[in-house]
């Protein structure tokens, strides 16, 4: 396997050889995680792998472990197709939600990502405020956004939902309709489609991307199911996240359909996505202001005037609180790992002097 075509730089030769201790050591990535068990690429073909012991004691949580789309060193065992990993090299990008659930917990996505596509169905089910969540954490990961727009055969207005589309990705973000059905907007996604990169495929279920998946594999890799005739929306199909390798040396990811999407932290996420709402914001007579009531307030003035949407600032209100509260557990979390960590420190420490 040639893993400069999968992505491999110099940067990342540079981390493993300033780990590397071992000559039997070698470079791998991870194509395909399942309960704890890793499928990775290397040059000695492809490994099933698991973490070393060492390598589990160590790890506090979940974003510890290997995601798809890393980089790893691992101690092979080529005869008997298995190997070991000993170590994640540092990611570039990383896509990540909260974990379900009620505890503050970071799930990965995928890894290493250059350029996410947002694939978003152009039918009854297009989700403006969906999409801002999606480029939210897009912005968040480290990778480039770009919003692609599948079913394009089954819109009936498609200029003016692309309007509403560009409208909240600023004209920043690439937009690009695509159909599978007459192969209509593809060349609009070759340029992100470079030898070495990778792209992730994120939307939610139903959305065609196992099409779009097949479409740019140029076979039928992965299960499609025809959407249902009541209400135009694909059935779920894909059910794992895993790394596949296209014709031209690009690397895709294809990931399993969300069905809940919430946000885990962002720094610079919310100011990219929604960049009109922070810059009027500075406008405010108030540096405090909530843009609701306030006299002289610049964001509720440019919704009067029909500039921006209302939606947008609800949207904007909305995870700005999401992102609050997810900062609060993450705290606590912490807080309650830290005490963790003291009382096995104590622990340890009454052990030793018994003995």
């Amino acid at each position: 396997m040639n893993l400069v075509a999968m992505g491999l730089t110099e940067t990342i030769k540079n981390d493993f050889h300033k780990l590397n201790t071992n000559d039997e050591m070698i470079l791998g990535r991870v194509a395909l995680e399942h309960k704890r068990m890793y499928r990775v690429w290397t040059e000695q073909g492809e490994l099933l792998c698991e973490v070393s012991g060492r390598f589990s004691f160590n790890a506090l949580n979940r974003e510890d472990f290997p995601a798809v789309g890393d980089w790893v060193a691992l101690m092979p065992r080529s005869n008997e197709g298995k190997g070991t990993i000993l170590a994640i090299m540092p990611r570039k990008s990383k896509f990540s939600r909260k974990s379900a659930g009620l505890t503050a917990q970071e799930q990965i996505i995928a890894t290493n990502i250059d350029t996410v596509f947002l694939v978003n169905s152009l039918n009854e089910d297009l989700n403006l405020r969906r999409i801002e969540r999606y480029l939210l954490l897009a912005w968040e990961s480290g990778a480039n956004p770009v919003i692609v727009l599948s079913k394009a055969d089954l819109c009936q207005d498609l200029e003016n939902m692309l309007a509403e589309v560009v409208a909240i990705s600023l004209g920043g973000v690439p937009v690009i309709a695509v159909s599978a059905e007459t192969m209509t907007g593809f060349e609009e996604l070759e340029p992100f489609l470079k030898p070495g990169k990778t792209i992730a495929l994120l939307g939610s279920s139903g959305v065609g991307k196992s099409t779009l998946t097949n479409r740019l594999l140029g076979e039928e890799k992965q299960l499609v199911q025809d959407i249902r005739m009541a209400d135009d929306k694909g059935r779920h199909t894909t059910t794992h996240r895993e790394l596949i390798l296209l014709p031209n040396g690009s690397v895709l990811i294809d990931t399993p359909g969300m069905r809940e999407l919430q946000l885990w932290e962002s720094s610079d996420g919310l100011t990219e996505t929604f960049s009109e709402i922070e810059e009027l914001a500075t406008q405010c007579r108030y540096r405090d202001c909530q843009h609701k009531n306030e006299p002289g307030c610049a964001v509720v003035k440019a919704i009067e005037e029909g500039l921006i949407a209302a939606e947008r600032l609800t949207s904007y209100n909305k995870l700005q609180k999401e992102l609050a509260f997810i900062e609060r557990k993450a705290d606590k979390r912490a807080q309650a790992e830290v005490k963790k960590q003291w009382k096995n420190i104590n622990k340890q420490m009454k052990q030793r002097k018994s003995y």
